[in-house]
């Protein structure tokens, strides 16, 4: 790869916009399936609303969603003095395999966390009063260590019939992005979770599934569209600016995700001519699909499928600009495939830490639909991989023509660019 078409050389200033604070969505359209669609194919921009998206969508399409749950993840505990601890739940101790089975722990668990007012916090013991199924608990939480980007926390609520992520729905609170400027409200609730959000672990929305409605699904399925689901659990990094000058210095958060093994069966077997990803998050986990069948196929010559662990084909920030791409789609999935059914795996759980920048081109779904983005975010350099330099004039669009922006704003479809 040339030195001008290495994305770790790219300047995150030339991914920056003027974003004005009254563009900034802070609650939700009336509707969800009433936001505005802004539609971007072969160098057109058109609009809509998400309630017809369907007319702008191909027939015989699959389009995949994220169905994560978003975690009330913010929890604020009050000393005797007055004082409010606030703390955040990024992602749970590294002795759990995954964000579901740190949910189902009962008694005790121990989560990576922010603290606001840390400094404050020099007891050894916090404390919160919840009710829970017509009882009384006591949550104790404790620091255990300090690492550079979070505090270890252990949570104690001593009951062995209930699970962290119960205690989480009763103690803590929907954490809306910082860049709205508010507390949450019993509206959001319901808002900042898509309609078809299922498995807890998120501590952010995946914004461009909150516009769906089942009328929009029973009009894509009209439309022969198919419909499935993975899983990825969106972290706090999805906020995370980027500081550094280039991309080069910028750590790409790792996030888990969730695939079933029947979606690499269909995506394999009824050869969909467009595969649309709704959302960034559902883009990164099927992109990292294919690079980690990829590392199967590529390990295969060397070692046994057997040999194979999960941390051999974990996805890191720059693999997909590493490793030689020469795969199609279906022998790399059939790989991935291959390898989970001699592991008798049935649900393919991973970290992925992909970072999506230009000049990636996309090896999977080729129509993204998501939501407007924030400045110097890997979003932006996500979006710029998928329709190039174009986003500026779009973005520019937008601005010019009353969409809102940002996690309850409205959205985009865009077709990507072709080589």
């Amino acid at each position: 790869m040339k030195d001008d078409m290495d994305p770790k050389k790219l300047l995150i200033q030339d991914f920056n916009y003027d974003l004005p604070e009254a563009k900034i969505a802070k609650h939700p359209k009336e509707k969800r399936d009433e936001s505005k669609l802004l539609i971007y194919q072969n160098g057109k921009i058109a609009e809509d609303i998400y309630l017809n998206i369907d007319k702008w969508l191909p027939e015989n399409s699959l389009i995949i969603f994220n169905n994560t749950k978003v975690v009330e993840a913010r929890m604020l505990f009050k000393k005797a003095t007055g004082t409010t601890i606030e703390i955040f739940c990024l992602e749970p101790g590294d002795e759990y395999a995954d964000i579901t089975t740190a949910m189902l722990q009962v008694k005790k668990v121990q989560w990576k966390c922010l603290v606001g007012n840390a400094k404050k916090w020099k007891e050894d013991i916090l404390i919160k009063n919840i009710t829970t199924r017509n009882k009384q608990i006591v949550l104790s939480a404790k620091k255990m260590h300090q690492e550079q980007d979070y505090f270890l926390i252990e949570f104690y609520w001593g009951d062995d019939n209930l699970s962290f992520a119960e205690v989480l729905h009763r103690a803590g609170v929907i954490p809306l992005p910082p860049y709205m400027h508010r507390a949450a409200e019993k509206n959001d609730e319901e808002r900042y979770q898509t309609v078809y959000a299922r498995y807890d672990g998120s501590v952010a929305a995946p914004t461009a599934g909150l516009h769906f409605t089942e009328t929009i699904f029973r009009k894509l399925s009209a439309k022969y569209i198919g419909q499935d689901f993975v899983t990825l659990h969106v972290g706090a990094g999805t906020f995370k600016p980027v500081k550094s000058e280039s991309i080069e210095s910028h750590e790409m958060h790792a996030e888990f995700f969730e695939v079933d093994i029947t979606l690499l069966k269909k995506i394999c077997n009824n050869h969909y001519q467009n595969i649309i990803a709704v959302g960034t998050t559902s883009l990164r986990t099927l992109e990292s699909l294919f690079w980690m069948g990829l590392k199967v196929y590529q390990k295969m010559k060397d070692i046994q499928p057997a040999d194979i662990s999960i941390e051999d084909i974990t996805i890191h920030q720059w693999d997909a600009y590493e490793l030689d791409a020469t795969l199609q789609l279906s022998e790399s999935l059939n790989a991935l495939i291959s390898w989970m059914n001699i592991h008798q795996i049935k649900k393919l759980v991973a970290k992925t830490q992909i970072i999506l920048a230009p000049p990636y081109q996309l090896k999977t779904a080729n129509i993204l639909v998501t939501n407007f983005h924030q400045p110097k975010s890997t979003l932006l350099l996500l979006v710029a991989a998928v329709i190039g330099n174009e986003w500026k004039g779009v973005y520019d669009y937008a601005l010019q023509n009353n969409f809102r922006f940002l996690s309850y704003g409205d959205g985009c479809l865009f077709f990507a660019n072709q080589e």
